[in-house]
């Protein structure tokens, strides 16, 4: 099937924000919003998330990426953003992608972008729509944690010093000064809204949830981590597929990476979702 891409601005709080469409050519079968992940990672899998979405479109759905606020070509620096901001975003894109496509709509996010569409659907929308999570973050504050160890490995700190610099970037932010990790600044109102977030769906959610990974060994297996959530996530009656793929953990190796049976399992989602 043949495949359009478009690129637009739509308006937002405190700016605009940038959109990639890829559609097909014709009426699309439904729609997809991408919540992209956080800092660096966003950077890491823009071309495996463009590729995903060529493949989609190519099934027939309209998929729709937006840089949230500070984010790639959107308005604002990174610095400015805050969670629930970026939470707006995404309703923002919901609601554009609802006004010009029929059929089922998927929230499809990659790492902590589903602690972002999470967050949404407990908001005011009363969507339930499918969700396809990648690599889904469950805990913010571990997130959040990781992400600022990066300036203690960026500065080679010795283990002493390094748990002295986490302190005090805890310490700054919790007194609402901004801080900067590895070329990201990061204000205390984006780090409080991810130190806080945690992947629970609302009560009563009813719609299909796949949760993919990748896995580098030959016969993959689900992460602990993911079998968790799984676990969680079924306990509080949700509908949860988990499936570890084969491939490379693309949001975060050092040359960019791709992983093609992630695509093929998610588009099995999608015809499932269609069906």
């Amino acid at each position: 099937m043949d495949v359009r891409r478009e690129v637009f601005f739509i308006d937002g709080r405190a700016g605009q924000r940038f959109c990639v469409l890829t559609r097909p050519v014709g009426m699309p079968r439904g729609g997809v919003l991408f919540v992209h992940p956080f800092a660096e990672e966003l950077n890491k899998s823009r071309r495996m998330v463009s590729l995903a979405a060529q493949a989609f479109a190519a099934s027939g759905w309209m998929v729709l990426q937006i840089d949230l606020h500070g984010c790639g070509d959107s308005a604002g620096d990174f610095g400015d953003a805050c969670w629930q901001g970026w939470v707006d975003d995404v309703a923002l894109g919901w609601s554009w992608l609802r006004a010009h496509c029929e059929g089922p709509r998927v929230l499809w996010s990659l790492r902590a972008g589903s602690l972002l569409a999470a967050d949404w659907l407990h908001g005011p929308a009363l969507e339930q729509p499918a969700l396809l999570m990648w690599q889904p973050v469950s805990d913010g504050r571990q997130h959040l944690t990781q992400f600022l160890r990066l300036k203690a490995a960026g500065e080679m700190l010795a283990d002493a010093d390094a748990r002295q610099a986490m302190s005090l970037l805890r310490e700054s932010l919790q007194r609402g000064d901004g801080v900067e990790v590895a070329g990201y600044g990061l204000s205390a109102a984006l780090a409080a809204g991810l130190d806080a977030a945690s992947l629970r769906l609302p009560p009563g959610y009813t719609a299909p949830v796949a949760l993919f990974e990748v896995d580098s060994r030959p016969q993959p297996e689900l992460s602990p981590a993911l079998a968790r959530l799984t676990e969680r996530l079924t306990k509080a009656g949700n509908l949860v597929r988990s499936e570890a793929v084969s491939g490379a953990a693309f949001w975060q190796t050092q040359e960019i990476e791709t992983a093609p049976t992630m695509i093929e399992a998610s588009l099995r989602m999608l015809e499932r979702v269609a069906a």
